[in-house]
């Protein structure tokens, strides 16, 4: 992936994000897919998506076993305490009454001797019966009380583990259902940008075969700009409101404009596909009319020749990366990536490095203004 500037003594120069690479990332991110650092990732996710699929649900199903297995430990576990629990309880608040009784007992052994005592042992007596009775009473609603909590912890998890043991393809379908839908989602939309991913891949590898050129080359990756009002080609009877192309290879020996298609036999055959040689003599005439100095305010000064203004030459090519057809056409050559080296390499230099460089920075200007108005 290439994005802004590089060089080394050895390789060419580049400039820019190839525009498939741009656009598909873009997407992704619209729809929130960030996990794919490359398109090899993304297409290795094409691939293997079955194989993912049936993971995740045996990934799911090993979680409710081992949650299944979790819960039967847990329910033993849950079973003593709440009888440990209860046993502690009814000990305490057997201690509590019987502690009441003994009292009850030594207030009800006392003589006292004056009036004021005599009242004050019945009221003692009175009390402690009534504490006697409220603690009786609500002797067994204290024992509940200190083990509902866990009481209802091991319903829950009774319920659970019951539900698993009767319905386990059923727990392990609503265990996997937002993961596998979250897959499925995304293989959804990575299949919609097929086109994208494709197209992508194939401009990647006429990349990657351009950066073994020396660095008098110099690359630039996807270049458009918009016309207002539009360029009117009169050969053409056409009128040309923007202009798109995969790669300009500006060199010593001229400029190449290329177009990349990663297409198969189907889709060379396929008659509502758009014409690359088309959609690339658009561009190139474009480009010629903006370099050649036939654009008001924008003018391309090169060194000048003593016999006259240089005339900047554009070769049109398509590159296939997978399969290319068998005819030929006018203004424009189609290569398949292995012939694409040993085609630009061919031709003999025609302009200094200050003068590519001079084209580059114009082509980088006009790019970078997207629209022009003329």
């Amino acid at each position: 992936m290439h994005c802004n500037f590089q060089s080394t003594d050895r390789m060419s120069k580049i400039y820019n994000t190839i525009g498939s690479l741009t656009t598909l990332k873009s997407q992704l991110v619209i729809n929130n897919i960030s996990d794919f650092k490359s398109i090899k990732e993304i297409i290795d996710f094409q691939n293997s998506f079955e194989s993912s699929r049936h993971q995740l649900i045996s990934h799911h199903k090993s979680l409710i076993e081992d949650e299944k297995n979790l819960l039967n430990l847990e329910l033993k576990d849950l079973d003593t305490t709440i009888e440990t629990t209860r046993q502690q309880t009814v000990q305490i608040l057997t201690g509590d009454i019987e502690i009441l009784k003994q009292q009850l007992n030594v207030s009800i052994g006392n003589n006292p001797t004056n009036f004021i005592q005599k009242i004050i042992k019945i009221l003692r007596v009175w009390d402690l019966k009534r504490k006697i009775r409220f603690n009786e009473n609500k002797f067994d609603s204290n024992v509940k009380m200190t083990i509902d909590l866990l009481l209802d912890d091991y319903q829950k998890k009774i319920n659970r583990y019951q539900f698993i043991i009767s319905n386990v393809d059923e727990a392990i379908k609503q265990s996997v259902h937002h993961s596998l839908t979250e897959l499925e989602r995304k293989k959804t939309v990575i299949d919609k940008l097929n086109n994208l991913i494709y197209g992508a891949l194939g401009e990647q590898k006429v990349v990657k075969v351009l950066e073994n050129l020396s660095n008098d080359y110099i690359l630039i990756n996807d270049f458009s700009v918009s016309f207002s009002p539009a360029i009117y080609n009169r050969q053409k009877n056409d009128y040309i409101k923007s202009v798109q192309i995969d790669h300009i290879l500006v060199a010593p020996s001229g400029i190449f404009l290329i177009e990349t298609k990663n297409w198969n036999k189907k889709s060379l055959e396929n008659l509502s596909l758009r014409s690359p040689v088309q959609q690339i003599r658009r561009t190139s005439f474009v480009l010629f009319k903006l370099l050649n100095n036939e654009m008001s305010d924008y003018h391309l000064r090169l060194d000048r020749h003593h016999w006259g203004d240089k005339k900047i030459s554009i070769k049109n090519l398509i590159v296939m990366t997978n399969t290319k057809p068998q005819e030929e056409f006018q203004y424009v050559k189609v290569l398949t990536l292995n012939e694409l080296l040993g085609y630009v390499s061919y031709f003999k230099p025609i302009f200094s490095s200050n003068e590519t460089q001079r084209i580059v920075d114009f082509i980088l200007r006009i790019n970078n203004q997207k629209e022009i108005y003329t």
